[in-house]
């Protein structure tokens, strides 16, 4: 079959009850080896083995602790190695799959979007088995995704909701921070992760760059070397993470116990509480409770002797490889200059306030606390809930402002590539999902289309 990775020849053995059916097993090797669809040799591995090397190998290299912790790890331990795991990869058929999607439905009662993830996760890991040549073909591909319609969609801000929110924002202590939001539509963790070295004057006379800091600092509004008109961008390339918390104990099973989650038993009624109102649908007091995986290491939190928990920067969403791609540089507007200037004076007067106390020197937050320490998610979240309730908005989420920026600029006659640019998005699927056409838009098309084709009729 040619050579092995070491140089030894690859010799494969075929084995079976009559020689026509050897012969048989041997032309198909040929015609693989022939056609270079061979697959590496050796026994392939199971499902469970290749999923542990696919997290720790090529994961683990691709994406951030935080993301493999939160997301790849909990759907790889909970969902496809118990349903999936004892199958040889090589043996692993679209029937497979599809029986597997069934019953993460109808048995253990997961949402579509969930299905969907696992979906995602199944695809990923067996394109690299297939590229590797592990695998002739990802069976997954041959399996329709799960219905995504249970994803909770975005609804976006009108252009009325977006300025009564931008005019409650006045005066608020972070009140740039969602103007510069739903401006930009930078997400949540970029906006909570934006400092101050990466916010930039340029001039394009002379070429010079500052920081924005720095002429705030001398009052400055010009190029300070020629005199030229200034253009201010925002360089968002880091995030703002948060690194769960892991067992710092030396028995993680001794800590564990007592802690795990064990599957619901049958006619369970659910886990409401006495103040649930008769009928209540929220997802986590239905049944069936989500239990712990075999072997679960994971009620960090609770451990007496606990780690990590503390804020980190990681690379923002890249749109593609490289250090390039994950740099998103964003023009800020003459407006949000304004604010942001107002904005880091008021800063510096809390750092006189706070003395040994304040954290900005180490962080460089452009939004952070009063000590200037990182603001946390949820802390943001109530601060978001709390603004749509002064400014007399519906209730959207943090998210929905990155809809509502998507929206604002498809309405206002930008592209979708311009739009898929200013998002970082890297594909434009991706941003045909944010962008939202309202009743407005598309009364207005109607009307346009029906004078086109009917007025002279």
């Amino acid at each position: 079959m040619g050579v092995k990775s070491d140089g030894r020849p690859d010799r494969r053995h075929r084995k079976a009850k009559t020689e026509s059916e050897v012969t048989k097993k041997v032309r198909a090797l040929e015609k693989d080896r022939d056609a270079g669809r061979a697959t590496t040799a050796g026994r392939a591995p199971t499902v469970e083995a290749w999923f542990d090397r696919w997290l720790t190998k090529v994961v683990a290299r691709e994406v951030d602790e935080n993301t493999l912790a939160t997301s790849y790890e909990p759907t790889v331990r909970r969902h496809i190695i118990p349903g999936l795991g004892r199958h040889r990869i090589d043996a692993v058929r679209a029937e497979h799959i599809e029986d597997f999607y069934e019953h993460l439905a109808n048995e253990k009662g997961l949402a579509p979007a969930t299905i969907l993830k696992v979906h995602w996760r199944l695809m990923a890991s067996f394109q690299v088995a297939t590229d590797r040549d592990m695998i002739k073909r990802n069976p997954v591909s041959l399996v329709a995704p799960p219905s995504g319609e249970a994803l909770t969609e975005g609804e976006p801000l009108g252009r009325d909701e977006a300025r009564a929110l931008l005019r409650a924002c006045r005066g608020r202590r972070l009140g740039i921070r969602w103007s510069l939001a739903l401006t930009l539509g930078i997400r949540q963790a970029e906006a909570l992760g934006l400092r101050w070295l990466y916010l930039k004057a340029a001039c394009d006379p002379c070429r010079s760059v500052y920081d924005l800091q720095d002429l705030f600092a001398t009052d400055t509004k010009v190029c300070p070397a020629c005199g030229g008109q200034l253009h201010h961008e925002a360089r968002i390339e880091w995030q703002l993470k948060h690194r769960p918390f892991r067992h710092g104990c030396e028995d993680i099973t001794a800590c564990t116990e007592g802690r795990h989650l064990i599957a619901c038993p049958r006619g369970c009624e659910g886990h409401h509480k006495p103040k649930c109102k008769p009928g209540c649908k929220a997802r986590h007091h239905q049944c069936p409770k989500r239990p712990c995986p075999t072997g679960c290491e994971g009620h960090g939190r609770e451990c007496p002797n606990r780690v990590g928990g503390d804020y980190y920067f990681g690379r923002r969403k890249a749109s593609g490889k490289g250090r390039g791609k994950q740099r998103l540089v964003l023009p800020i507007p003459p407006p949000l200059v304004k604010e942001l200037r107002i904005h880091w004076q008021m800063q510096q007067h809390e750092a006189d306030l706070a003395g040994e106390a304040w954290q900005g020197a180490e962080w460089d937050l452009v939004f952070a606390t009063a000590v200037g320490a990182p603001i946390g998610k949820h802390t943001d979240w109530e601060d978001w809930k709390r603004l749509l309730a002064a400014a007399g908005v519906r209730d959207v989420r943090v998210h929905d402002g990155r809809h509502t920026a998507a929206t604002i600029l498809t309405e206002l006659g930008a592209d979708a590539r311009t739009v898929q640019e200013i998002l970082g998005h890297s594909q434009i699927s991706q941003t045909e999902r944010y962008i939202h056409v309202s009743s407005d838009q598309a009364r207005a098309a109607v009307g346009r289309m029906s004078s086109a084709l009917l007025d002279d009729r």
